[in-house]
């Protein structure tokens, strides 16, 4: 392959359209722009944002607030939450089935363990996430925080 025998791709290079030369070219008396309007007169040039007349998008978009599509919900479980139920039902290991057999969590629901309250058992935890004094209140009493 050489300079001299380059070539554009098949189909790529049109010729351009002529317009306004007789009805015979397909593009004489309106010139491809129709008939009436702001786009059909001379010296038109459209808005920045100009989409035709339809409602623009800046127009459409809500004003207020975002909702960040890629957001995790978790479901907040406070420290004297779990302390109640280690009284109440007498449990050493607490995960998400244990959560849900007491009604405190969804099948599908994400669980942060958070440290309001306080806990006093030995208990492992085991949790989609933990706040930092969570953690810590945990490991003091002697249990263990695991993440999931």
């Amino acid at each position: 392959m050489s300079l001299n025998t380059l070539k554009p791709a098949e189909g790529s290079v049109r010729e351009r359209k002529r317009v306004g030369r007789g009805t015979g070219s397909g593009m004489g008396g309106t010139s491809t722009r129709g008939h009436k309007g702001a786009q059909s007169r001379s010296g038109y040039s459209a808005k920045k944002n100009f989409e035709g007349g339809q409602m623009p998008l800046q127009r459409r978009v809500p004003k207020f607030g975002f909702k960040n599509i890629n957001r995790v919900e978790y479901k907040p479980i406070n420290l004297d939450t779990l302390q109640q139920l280690i009284e109440s039902a007498g449990v050493t290991s607490i995960d998400i089935d244990v959560l849900m057999q007491h009604g405190l969590a969804g099948k599908n629901d994400k669980i942060k363990v958070l440290s309001r309250g306080e806990i006093s058992s030995v208990v492992e935890v085991k949790a989609h996430g933990f706040s930092q004094k969570a953690i810590e209140a945990i490991e003091k009493a002697g249990g263990k925080a695991i993440k999931l």
